[in-house]
């Protein structure tokens, strides 16, 4: 006897098995990092533009444009966009292949610049390359291959991160030979930024921190040693302690003070977008060192809130980063996003607490607003790399391979 199935009707058909399974919901990339950091970076070109517009009525620069600077601050950040999509696209264990090579190219880079023809004395500071068209600072590249460097050796050294002699020691002679190169320029403030990179890197990556304790004592000792044994830098300090002091007000202590008057007019909302005084030719590098001053003045208290804001999401972010790469076991790339976090944290700190009085004067700029074109396209190559650590940790957590 034969059996036949019985033809079933489309309301007692079973459910089609979703066999692809549902899409994931996560991003290819990091979104919000690239447009909080895009946002900073319009936001700079806009404070460079009213921070520099008045510059050209100074016989210094009577053969410039009002916008001249706020041109050139916008064919940075577009080089530093365009730089910043292919190293990108570069993978972070070639970022990690490479970290030797380029720490010995950044090294020729800033003995370079104590060659006479070849380096460019600015304000005292012998720190660009003239390379014809514009000027090249090393100090701004030795910082990205600080953190790539410091990653790589404390991943090859993890077996002797308690050894001082093995583990801290060679570190410590490369970044003492970068020091002594940027002593030279000089530029202590690189420096200082440079040593907070590659130990907050080494402690991260689980030096002793006995050891890392009595190093950041000594290193204390060093850049106070410095300071005293400087006439230049003594000076600067003690003006620094009394800035309100006649001699100090119209001498060293001259950019602190008016940066204060600059946030003391600011208040809680500026005057206004484009309505500083003190960018009319009191505050000196106002465009520069000084941006934050004038977006007190401008935009006061809020707008200084909101700058100090958006830098900590980036940082918190790096961090972050870091510490899911780290779990996927992805220990360079993880050490890689930290320390980039530290270094944008670092130099923001630095730049505001020097317009806000609470360190003393130093030559550092506020990390993707400042104008600058080296200082720029560096920070976008190092921020398109914790990009791609991000963008890696994804592909890992969906499963996928590089």
């Amino acid at each position: 006897m034969a059996f036949t199935l019985p033809l079933l009707k489309p309301a007692d058909a079973p459910p089609r098995m979703n066999i692809r399974g549902a899409q994931s919901k996560m991003m290819e990339y990091d979104q919000p990092l690239f447009w909080v950091v895009f946002l900073l970076m319009m936001f700079g070109l806009v404070m460079v533009y009213s921070a520099s517009i008045a510059l050209p009525d100074s016989p210094k620069y009577a053969n410039y444009k009002s916008y001249g600077w706020a041109m050139r601050q916008a064919v940075f950040v577009s080089a530093g966009l365009l730089l910043g999509l292919f190293a990108f696209r570069v993978k972070v264990e070639e970022w990690q292949r490479l970290a030797p090579l380029l720490f010995v190219a950044a090294l020729v880079l800033l003995v370079l610049v104590l060659i006479p023809g070849l380096g460019t004395k600015v304000n005292g500071g012998k720190r660009w390359l003239n390379l014809r068209f514009f000027g090249f600072q090393p100090s701004e590249l030795m910082k990205l291959v600080a953190v790539l460097y410091a990653a790589d050796y404390t991943v090859r050294k993890q077996q002797f991160m308690n050894r001082l002699t093995k583990g801290f020691m060679p570190m410590a002679a490369a970044i003492g030979f970068v020091g002594l190169l940027l002593l030279l320029e000089p530029d202590l403030g690189a420096f200082g930024v440079i040593v907070c990179i590659a130990m907050g890197v080494l402690f991260l990556g689980g030096i002793n921190a006995i050891w890392f304790g009595g190093i950041t004592a000594v290193l204390v000792s060093i850049f106070g040693a410095i300071i005293a044994l400087s006439k230049f830098r003594r000076d600067r300090m003690f003006a620094y302690l009394d800035p309100w002091q006649e001699d100090n007000a119209l001498g060293k202590a001259y950019q602190l003070t008016h940066s204060l008057i600059a946030f003391g007019r600011g208040e809680i909302f500026g005057v206004g977008l484009g309505g500083s005084v003190e960018k009319l030719h009191y505050l000196p590098e106002a465009h520069t060192d000084f941006l934050l001053a004038v977006i007190g003045e401008e935009l006061g208290l809020v707008g200084v809130l909101v700058t100090i804001s958006l830098f900590y999401w980036i940082v918190k972010r790096a961090f972050d980063i870091g510490r899911q790469a780290i779990v996927l076991d992805q220990h360079f790339a993880g050490l890689v996003a930290k320390g980039i976090g530290i270094w944008i944290a670092t130099q923001t700190f630095i730049n505001m607490g020097v317009n806000l009085g609470l360190l003393p004067t130093k030559g550092l700029t506020l990390p993707l607003m400042s104008y600058g074109g080296t200082g720029i396209v560096i920070n976008c190559l190092g921020l398109a790399i914790l990009l791609r650590v991000d963008y890696e940790n994804r592909i890992k957590m969906r499963g996928g391979r590089l």
